[in-house]
């Protein structure tokens, strides 16, 4: 029987799918599951979106350009441009989600075996993304105490060698919900500056930041044109996960350029998925106002939840739909099995992420857990009244 491949045994496989097979056998018995292990928003997609899908008059479904509809990309760079980013059409290429923007990102700017530094805990599917173009995380830890802010510039420092290439930063994160800073990426220009580094920046967040927070993008940041490479995403701006549609925007022309082959190689993004993300940039100012006002409310009801139960921390989040929370147990990921397993509470139970899975240092984040509250606020108390249940009830503290 043939072998399968050195890359595909190292595939990291998802923290936040792991335990389906429990979630499922739980639901067969006749329990209700509350999923808080995936970012898939509740949230209605933009009835703009919708309307203009119901109404497609194409009678082919054909190929885009490889760099997507140029009636896309100008619409995106108004919208850019709205926010006060510097960004024009030629400087954006559509990806299937920012999954794609990514592995090209990579794949462009990296030789096999270069490293990235990534703050951890970081969005699992960097790593795969990764493995998938070769390349060796390098991860620099945040702390909860700190509230997941930025690692000390010399925590970067001392884990640059000359194999390193490139920085990748979520912003705001997940699956943290923290907020970087101005101070904090003018820092990491600096940085960058002085190793002659790329900047990767993951803004998939940006409409969702709370408490009078705005978001810095390091599109701004002065002299980082030809180092910054900016990942984007329909996905949750406007919550059509399912359009898998990104994009990939640089300054660097060489590098454009270059991911362009890489585009060319796959053929095009998807089609009806970027009549979609043009259709969603007249969503109207309304839907985002209703939508952060509802995460916020979401947001201080779970981490409010979370920091009453004892033995439990919980950072607040300024951004995104996630937090992480520190739980009194011996193994999270063993604690998220049993729940599904072997606990119910009025018969239901809880699904969430193992953060282990979040961080590329091992044994770290053993004992968190990553919550998503994507879930409607009646949901959502319910949730966690379930999981303080649960963590009463179990065996291994």
């Amino acid at each position: 029987m043939p072998s399968i491949s050195i890359k595909g045994a190292h595939m990291p496989s998802s923290p936040i799918r792991k335990l389906v097979p429990f979630s499922e056998a739980a639901k067969k018995q006749g329990k209700t599951v509350y999923h808080l292990n995936i970012g898939q928003p509740d949230i209605n997609t933009p009835q703009v979106v919708l309307d203009r899908l119901k109404n497609i008059e194409r009678t082919v479904i054909e190929y885009s350009n490889s760099e997507g509809y140029e009636s896309y990309r100008k619409g995106l760079a108004a919208y850019y441009q709205k926010n006060g980013m510097p960004v024009n059409a030629e400087d954006i290429m559509i990806t299937t989600g920012g999954s794609e923007a990514l592995i090209f990102g990579f794949q462009t700017c990296f030789d096999p075996e270069d490293e990235v530094i990534i703050p951890e805990p970081f969005y699992a599917n960097y790593n795969g993304f990764a493995q998938t173009a070769n390349v060796k995380v390098v991860p620099v830890t945040a702390k909860i105490e700190d509230g997941f802010a930025l690692p000390p510039i010399a925590d970067f420092e001392a884990k640059i060698t000359p194999r390193t290439k490139g920085i990748l930063i979520c912003n705001p994160g997940n699956p943290t919900g923290y907020l970087y800073s101005r101070a904090e990426l003018e820092q990491l220009r600096e940085l960058v500056l002085k190793h002659d580094l790329y900047l990767f920046a993951d803004e998939v967040y940006r409409e969702f930041c709370y408490d009078g927070a705005k978001p810095f993008s390091v599109m701004n940041l002065e002299g980082l044109e030809q180092n910054v490479i900016l990942i984007d995403s329909v996905s949750k701006r406007y919550s059509m996960c399912g359009a898998r549609i990104g994009a990939m925007i640089s300054k660097n022309k060489e590098v454009m350029a270059t991911a362009l082959k890489f585009g060319q190689a796959r053929l095009s993004p998807p089609t009806l998925g970027q009549i979609a993300g043009e259709a969603a940039l007249a969503t109207p100012q309304q839907y985002f106002d209703d939508v952060s006002t509802e995460y916020v409310k979401r947001r201080d009801l779970v981490v409010d939840a979370l920091n009453a139960i004892p033995g439990v921390r919980c950072p607040k989040p300024s951004g995104a739909f996630y937090c992480i929370a520190e739980l009194p147990v011996d193994d999270a990921e063993h604690f998220c099995q049993w729940m599904l397993e072997s606990f119910d509470y009025k018969n239901a139970t809880v699904m969430m992420a193992p953060a282990a899975g979040f961080y590329s240092t091992s044994g770290h984040g053993k004992n968190q857990v990553r919550i998503a509250y994507v879930l409607n606020t009646e949901a959502l108390s319910a949730a966690m009244e379930c999981l303080s249940e649960g963590l009463k009830a179990y065996p291994g503290k």
